[in-house]
């Protein structure tokens, strides 16, 4: 009886040709998920913005019986203020550490509002300036 032994295994022209498939998904793919990533840092600015910030300076001022001014920021939410009369109702912190923008950067507080809100509260966006369209705030819905 002979021993035959039988090979298995891919040839280099079926793994060409699963390469070549993997390719063309790759290519069919990516340029659909490549504004996915500025869409995701937008979305988590308006949540923060629109519902964790805004909660918690509601919830300040619940408290406080008056928002945070321009000076003391966002930084009310996490320390006690030194105002006496205020610092006596607060029930802080609001938030647990100090938040920043989905690109890296401080939100930016005023009060009172100047855009028809009783405070703004907005992040400078994707171009980390004031202006050019991408910021993104509480005055202005998507």
């Amino acid at each position: 009886m002979k021993n035959i032994k039988k090979q298995t295994g891919f040839t280099l022209v079926e793994l060409m040709l699963v390469v070549i498939v993997i390719s063309i998904l790759v290519a069919m793919v990516v340029p659909r998920l490549m504004g996915r990533s500025d869409q995701a840092r937008e979305s988590a600015a308006h949540a923060d913005i629109e519902a964790n910030l805004a909660s918690a300076l509601d919830l300040y001022e619940v408290d406080t019986g008056a928002f945070p001014k321009t000076e003391e920021g966002l930084d009310a939410l996490i320390t006690k203020p030194s105002n006496p009369k205020i610092a006596k109702k607060w029930k802080g912190p609001y938030i647990k550490k100090k938040s920043a923008d989905p690109w890296g950067n401080p939100y930016v507080y005023k009060f009172p509002g100047s855009h028809g809100t009783v405070y703004d509260l907005y992040s400078y966006g994707k171009d980390e300036s004031e202006g050019g369209g991408d910021d993104i705030t509480n005055w202005e819905k998507e």
